[in-house]
């Protein structure tokens, strides 16, 4: 054999093994998840429940649930976090996903504020502008309310603007309420002499949904389940260690940390199991949706939500 020869098939071998860290990363499964700043990775980051993962995590950052909605419809995304009227909003406009896991908060999560004091009870609002979110809490808290308290929808004028918008408009008077929620609701009352004139008990589910592709699914069971048994595990850290979370997310958000310890305190999100009684609630929900403008047509809410899986809270005792 020649020298030539042989320094090429040592170096062909040095290139094998050079290669093979990659190729033994490339077989690692990777979990494509979307999140939203102070959601879900800082839930996993600041709990632990993200340690020793056996597959890999790729994190996108989204400003809202509506792009990272999109990015799950066209297949960029495996995994994402989002209140149960955008998802069902998606849902229903054929995007390939399900609710795979969800959490639930409290209804003090969401309210009606005001500031001036002579707003006492909804009625008051009669002729008033209120701001909330269109197809979102703050639009379906709104109309929930005018029905349960026999007002007409068009008593009032509500203006949809995102909470960017709405939190300025609100602190100069340009309009008189807003329809939010938590850590809006916090900062406002702390910072801003802000007053709830009511929150959602009995007037919205106040769920968030993890949704999953319909290919990940399919493709990537095992690691949707262990994602779902540490998004149980994060909540139940959370709700053990307010100041910690608080303090971890005041660092990612620039949300005053006091605030957000008086939201988590208030909302006391937990995992919540997907079950039949969910289908039944969140059905009612979807409904009312329609009803009150927020979603076109009905949605059969049994299809889009995924009983299949272990639940989040069920795992996390396990």
């Amino acid at each position: 054999m020649s020298l030539s020869t042989s320094r090429r098939r040592l170096l062909a071998a040095g290139t094998v093994l050079l290669a093979a860290p990659g190729i033994v990363r490339a077989q690692v499964p990777v979990l494509r998840v979307g999140n939203q700043k102070g959601g879900l990775r800082s839930l996993l980051e600041a709990s632990g429940a993200g340690k020793d993962l056996p597959y890999r995590i790729e994190w996108s950052e989204f400003p809202a649930a509506a792009p990272l909605l999109e990015a799950l419809n066209a297949g960029a995304l495996d995994v994402g976090y989002q209140g149960d009227l955008a998802f069902l909003s998606a849902y229903a406009a054929g995007a390939p996903l399900r609710a795979v896991g969800a959490s639930r908060a409290a209804p003090a999560c969401q309210a009606i504020l005001v500031r001036d004091g002579a707003y006492r009870q909804l009625a008051d609002l009669k002729g008033k502008r209120i701001a909330g979110n269109r197809g979102g809490w703050g639009h379906y808290l709104i109309r929930a309310a005018l029905k349960r308290d026999n007002i007409r929808p068009d008593e009032v004028t509500i203006n949809f603007m995102p909470p960017t918008d709405a939190l300025l408009a609100f602190r100069s008077g340009a309009v008189d309420a807003w329809a939010v929620w938590e850590p809006y609701i916090s900062v406002e009352e702390l910072q801003f002499d802000a007053r709830r004139l009511l929150d959602a008990q009995g007037l919205s589910p106040s769920v968030t949904f993890v949704s999953a592709s319909e290919a990940a699914i399919r493709d990537k069971r095992p690691q949707l389940t262990d994602f779902l048994r540490r998004f149980g595990q994060g909540w139940e850290w959370a709700n053990g260690h307010i100041p910690d979370y608080a303090r971890y997310n005041s660092t990612l958000t620039r949300i005053p940390e006091a605030a957000l310890r008086k939201a988590y305190e208030l909302q006391a999100a937990v995992a919540v199991p997907i079950d039949a009684p969910l289908v039944r609630e969140i059905q009612d929900a979807a409904d009312h949706a329609v009803e009150f403008g927020l979603m076109q047509r009905r949605v059969e809410v049994a299809g889009a939500l995924d009983l299949g899986f272990v639940t989040p809270a069920a795992a996390s005792r396990g």
